[in-house]
């Protein structure tokens, strides 16, 4: 067998064991996954968990989630580490689903790699669910 069909071997059993993963963090839509997964970056699951319901319960979508100041987000995730950066991510990525996709988190691994905060992986974390 070569690296290939190894490769394909593992990919199909493990889509036979495990056909629908669990996602660890706590989410209700794209959006909340979106966010969730970007406070994910050096912070585990369950910390990310115990931060986002407060979050969420101010901004659960980007409309929300853009009428807050930068600051009130960076207060409510800084247990996650990184808040500065993640808090201005968060703002700006809010503005522009609102600005360039009518609030909705975009269909495609490139327009979503496009938002502030975002990367490969987390992307494609996004897509997968």
């Amino acid at each position: 067998m070569n690296i290939s069909e190894k490769a394909a071997f593992v990919a199909a059993k493990l889509e036979e064991l495990y056909p629908e993963p669990p996602v660890p963090l706590a989410h209700q839509d794209a959006y909340t996954l979106l966010v969730a997964v970007l406070l994910s970056a050096q912070c585990t699951d369950d910390r990310v968990n115990t931060v986002t319901p407060s979050l969420f319960a101010l901004a659960d979508n980007p409309h929300k989630m853009r009428a807050l100041e930068v600051a009130q987000i960076e207060e409510i995730i800084r247990p996650c580490g990184l808040a500065p950066s993640k808090s201005k991510a968060i703002k700006r990525l809010s503005e522009m689903l609102v600005d360039e996709y009518g609030g909705e988190v975009p269909p495609s691994l490139s327009e979503m790699e496009r938002l502030p905060g975002v990367g490969h992986k987390t992307a494609s974390v996004v897509m997968i669910q």
